[in-house]
């Protein structure tokens, strides 16, 4: 027994320091202080906490939006009118993809996801395994209402880009109406897509590279939103023109608070993604807060884009997700 006792002591100390080193974090190296890691549930990020009531009631559709918000940093966050009228935004759809996140880790992330919460709704969130892995400046992110929609996070991933042509790697990830039959719901794939504007036409080209990819990635989903700012008007996104019966849900609206152009779009096959159900649009933020440009310039120099989708798949009740198209591709 006295043998024992050494490896009975290392045991506990051993299972002592990983409780400590996977529930806390050290900060600062003179004078450091605990504080609990929120760890996320899956490569993707998001909550621990147990899902909530689901179903969209009696609505039939979900709204799914883009948001160039960036710069979004701590200095944006700082500033309470700012982070509410963000909050107001994103409350106002199921699913958005917001572009221009900065930061070294989650915690932007973090207290977004607060905010957005406020008054009792459930949003989560979806980002790249490697935030909060490892320096990172920029990133993208998936919020979402999970009272609505599910993801499914061994799909959440940046797009593997070895020549490194994106300076904004597009974020990608699958989701599912919660309500429906789940054999009946709507699923569908969102690319979350900033391009840079001093290389549009290069890194277009490649998006379209892209959305192939991801369409025929063996999981059977032709649903595949490209979601986001291209930074160019519709009629100008090069090869991706040419993918077939490729749309634009934003055509002659303007998507910036100056009103000079259409640079942010929500994108898809329409003959394989029939759900759309034909409302889409640009939120005017100074008619929703009743602002001038200026004021409103400091939430973003952005319109949100929108576009609006049946909860079941196909469009239609009966319709099996993950059954063949009625038409062929």
């Amino acid at each position: 027994m006295p043998r024992l006792l050494p490896l009975i002591v290392l045991a506990l100390l051993g299972a002592g320091g990983y409780y400590f080193f996977t529930h806390y974090k050290l900060e600062g190296l003179e004078g450091f202080k605990l504080k609990p890691l929120k760890v996320a549930a899956g490569p993707g990020g998001g909550s621990e906490t147990p899902a909530p009531p689901v179903g969209t009631g009696n609505r039939k559709t979900i709204r799914i939006a883009g948001a160039n918000l960036g710069p979004l940093d701590q200095q944006k966050l700082g500033n309470r009118e700012v982070l509410t009228r963000i909050g107001e935004i994103i409350r106002d759809f199921d699913a958005v993809a917001v572009q221009g996140i900065w930061g070294h880790n989650q915690g932007i992330v973090l207290d977004l996801l607060e905010q957005f919460n406020q008054g009792g709704r459930n949003y989560d969130f979806a980002i790249s395994a490697r935030v909060g892995r490892e320096p990172v400046k920029k990133y993208s992110a998936f919020f979402f209402d999970r009272s609505v929609l599910e993801v499914d996070r061994g799909t959440v991933f940046e797009v593997d880009d070895p020549g490194q042509v994106f300076l904004n790697k597009p974020l990608v990830a699958a989701f599912r109406v919660r309500g429906p039959n789940p054999q009946e719901a709507f699923t569908f794939t969102l690319v979350n897509v900033e391009i840079d504007p001093t290389q549009v036409e290069l890194e277009l080209n490649l998006l379209a590279d892209v959305f192939r990819a991801v369409r025929d990635d063996g999981r059977g989903e032709d649903d595949v939103l490209l979601v986001g700012s291209f930074n160019t008007a519709p009629q100008n996104l090069g090869s991706l023109l040419r993918i077939p019966h490729i749309m634009w849900t934003i055509a002659d609206q303007p998507t910036t608070i100056l009103g000079n152009s259409a640079v942010d779009n929500i994108l898809f096959d329409s003959r394989a993604t029939v759900e759309f159900v034909g409302r889409s649009g640009a939120m005017n933020l100074m008619n929703r807060f009743d602002l001038p440009v200026r004021q409103v310039s400091q939430v973003s120099d952005h319109l949100p884009v929108w576009a609006e989708f049946s909860i079941f798949e196909g469009g239609q009740v009966g319709r099996i997700a993950g059954a063949p198209s009625d038409s062929p591709r």
